[in-house]
């Protein structure tokens, strides 16, 4: 199920493969879909009449695997394989190079799902049939040695809950939240975003002023994801205290 880069499944080949489990009355699967990419798939599967779980490895996982299933049609498991990743070093490698890594061995986007990142190891989600790939092939990741293998389905409990970061804006403005939250500058985080490398509520802006309000997530490529947790009142300075938790990106 190949397509170009990043470029977003369409409605049209979600809706084929539903209709396809049903006419074959046997499961049909997707590639790792981004959340957009999720709702969609549920609609095919409601127009197609189908069944449709996501499921991306753990539960809360961003990126997820749609199944299509007939209703009478006994549920197949997910062909993905959990791998754990380890390192010598007490430093860990960033989210970003982990990622880089996985491209690196010829592996595109949607053949990978999450990458779950603790201070001590990581949890990586591909498809099954790649996960020998990525065993014998991601030694190395940002200069750091890597030991690769395959792991329990859920990643580790603090892994999975993220890091949680306080920290005060003078506006709830997209490229401010993102400024503090990766320890970035302003015009390092300003630049990112109109390059189209952040999405905000799962979408991409090129709008460094967009307003980002409590239960966002943003994404930033290369860094990681927020989810904001809560915006307060104006402190007597007039600024603003964020409550957000930090995903894939060590201190």
């Amino acid at each position: 199920m190949p397509r170009a880069g990043d470029a977003p499944m369409p409605f049209e080949r979600l809706l084929e493969l539903a209709m396809q489990a049903d006419a074959q009355g046997r499961c049909r699967f997707t590639p790792f879909l981004t959340p957009p990419e999720a709702a969609l798939a549920e609609a095919a599967a409601r127009r197609a009449g189908v069944l449709c779980a996501l499921f991306g490895g753990y539960a809360g996982a961003e990126r997820c695997m749609a199944r299509f299933c007939p209703g009478l049609c006994e549920p197949a498991p997910f062909p993905l394989a959990t791998l754990r990743v380890t390192w010598p070093h007490q430093s860990a490698p960033a989210h970003r190079d982990l990622l880089g890594a996985l491209m690196g061995l010829g592996l595109r986007r949607d053949r990978t799902g999450d990458i779950v990142l603790s201070a001590q190891e990581a949890t990586l989600f591909v498809e099954a049939p790649l996960a020998d790939t990525a065993i014998g092939g991601l030694t190395e990741a940002g200069r750091i040695r890597l030991h690769v293998e395959r792991a329990e389905a859920t990643p580790p409990p603090e892994a999975n809950s993220g890091e949680a970061v306080r920290f005060t804006v003078a506006s709830a403005r997209l490229d401010a939240i993102v400024a503090d939250g990766f320890h970035l500058s302003r015009g390092d985080a300003a630049a990112l975003v109109a390059a189209g490398a952040v999405k905000l509520r799962h979408a991409p802006t090129l709008r460094p002023d967009a307003r980002v309000s409590a239960g966002d997530a943003i994404s930033v490529r290369g860094h990681g994801r927020l989810t904001v947790e809560a915006i307060g009142e104006p402190t007597r300075k007039g600024r603003l205290p964020v409550t957000a938790t930090r995903h894939g990106t060590p201190r």
